[in-house]
This record gives structure tokens, C-alpha cells and sequence, in this order.
């Protein structure tokens, strides 16, 4: 962590029960939205969507256990897991029905709170679910690429170069936080939250969340593909659903503008509709 930058939010801890959060904070204001980044990715790597959103709107972008600064349990990485640390984090924070925009397996967590406790949240963005589960076939990125390139990071051995090999379409600021973040994050941690994410049924979650809630889908994808797409679209037909063209999985990474836009128009729609 010696070499890794300064984010400029504003760093809080939060005691969520049996592990101690770590919650970046941007902007101010009545609404809150909670962003939840995805298995290798800590809260500093998404400093660059926050301070864009946090000119409307108060953001808390946290570091899931065991990435960041958050506490790194054994064990413990399930989606309930996660689900669990939010539901605390909530309440810790005594938030009222926060907006949520979650990434990967940060928007396999939020689908699989809504589902649960749709009292607790407000309007819901989930980008880019990972569509990997019970009778599913393998994910695009086997554990073993993500366990390869942290185990590299953490010997100082990652190069920008590797990385913009892997991540073509990312500005060179986007590689120096992966390069520089990536090691905090829990080995332990993303391989039994890989797994768990192979244990968990996205749909049945999607199928019982509520509106507003908006699907955001890299068109170019290898996570959630159209035809995916088409089947999330059959269980929750009161969703709205949108693909950004040029973005693949890491849809702000590849279209910022586009991604940002899509999330005001659904968040001012949605204020909109609580004020009425």
C-alpha cells in the first residue's frame, strides 16, 4: 500500500458487526447512492465514476471485506456474506433507502439484497452482472486469471504494459489503480467469492426485485450477453434495460460518458417519481 495513491474522498471506517468497512466518501447532500465495485476491484479503483456522480449526488463507495482497507476475514466471502456486511453498513451509516449502483459481483450482491430486503433500498443500478451460476456454463474469466494477475501484482511484478495488454481501452490512470490497488485485495477472499457467485442464482434474485431498478449491460460483454439479457428481461419485465455500445464487462472503463449519462437520466427520473 506504500505505493499506492491518495484517493481524494474521504476515507471512513464503519463497524459492521464482525468486520470494520472501509467507505469512501464524495460529495454531500439528502441523497446517498452506495457503489459497489466488483471482485478485484477496492473503492479507490472507482474514484473516477464517484467524483463525477458525487456533482449531484452524496456517494459512499465502500470496500468490500477483504479488498482495500476493509477487514480481511479468513473466511467468510459469500454473497450472503456481502449481503449481511450491507445490510450493516445501512444501518451503521442510518441511511433511508440509499440508491444503489453496483458493478460484477457488486451487482450480483445488491440483486441478491433487493430480492431480500427491498425495504432497504432505494432505486437500483445493476451493471453487468456476471451471468455465471447453478447449471450455467464456466465464466468467461476462469478463477485462475484473477488469482494469476493479484498474485503477480502483489510481487511487484504487474506491469502498465501486461496491463494494457489485458485492457486496451483503459487510460494509463486506470491502469496505475489496478496495478497499485490490486494487492490489497484478499486471495482468500476472491476465490471463495468466485465460488460463491457460481453458487448463487442471479435470476431468481432479478426476478423479485422491484422497480425503479435499471440494468446497465456492456454491449460487447463476455459476462452478460443478449441473449442473457433476454432471459433477465422475461423474469423482471418491469426493469429497464440498457446496453452501451464500445463497452465490454468494465462498462465505465470503456465509455465513461455514455455510462455516466445513462445513470443520471435513471436517478433524476427516479427522484422524480419519490417527490410526486
Amino acid at each position: 500500500m506504500s505505493t499506492a495513491r491518495k484517493t481524494r474522498g474521504s476515507s471512513l471506517f464503519v463497524d459492521c458487526g464482525r468486520v470494520r468497512l472501509h467507505v469512501l466518501e464524495y460529495g454531500a447532500g439528502e441523497r446517498t447512492l452506495l457503489l459497489l465495485p466488483g471482485i478485484t476491484s477496492p473503492a479507490a479503483t472507482w474514484e473516477f465514476v464517484a467524483e463525477r456522480l458525487a456533482e449531484e449526488i452524496r456517494i459512499l463507495t465502500w470496500d468490500a471485506r477483504g479488498r482495500g482497507l476493509s477487514d480481511h476475514p479468513e473466511t467468510g466471502y459469500g454473497v450472503g456474506h456481502f449481503a449481511a456486511d450491507l445490510d450493516a453498513l445501512i444501518t451503521a451509516l442510518k441511511l433511508d433507502r440509499p440508491a444503489v449502483l453496483a458493478h460484477s459481483m457488486g451487482a450480483r450482491i445488491a440483486a441478491y439484497f433487493g430480492a431480500r430486503r427491498p425495504e432497504r433500498v432505494g432505486p437500483q443500478i445493476i451493471v453487468d452482472p456476471p451471468m455465471m451460476g447453478p447449471g450455467r456454463p464456466p465464466y468467461a474469466s476462469p478463477m485462475s486469471a484473477y488469482i494469476d494477475e493479484l498474485r503477480k501484482a502483489s510481487a511487484g511484478e504487474l506491469t502498465l504494459e501486461e496491463l494494457g495488454r489485458s485492457w486496451p481501452s483503459w487510460d494509463i490512470e486506470r491502469l496505475r489503480d489496478r496495478q497499485q490497488w490490486l494487492p490489497t485485495c484478499s486471495e482468500a477472499g476472491v476465490r471463495e467469492s468466485y465460488i460463491g457467485l457460481e453458487q448463487d442464482d442471479l435470476v431468481s434474485s432479478w426476478r423479485g426485485l422491484r422497480p425503479p431498478l435499471l440494468l446497465i449491460r456492456g454491449a460487447d460483454s463476455p459476462a452478460l450477453s443478449a441473449d442473457d439479457e433476454a432471459e433477465l428481461r422475461a423474469a423482471n419485465p418491469d426493469a429497464n434495460y440498457v446496453s452501451i455500445a464500445g463497452a465490454g464487462h468494465m462498462v465505465p472503463y470503456d465509455n465513461l460518458e455514455d455510462f455516466l449519462g445513462v445513470v443520471r437520466r435513471f436517478l433524476a427520473d427516479s427522484n422524480g417519481e419519490r417527490k410526486r
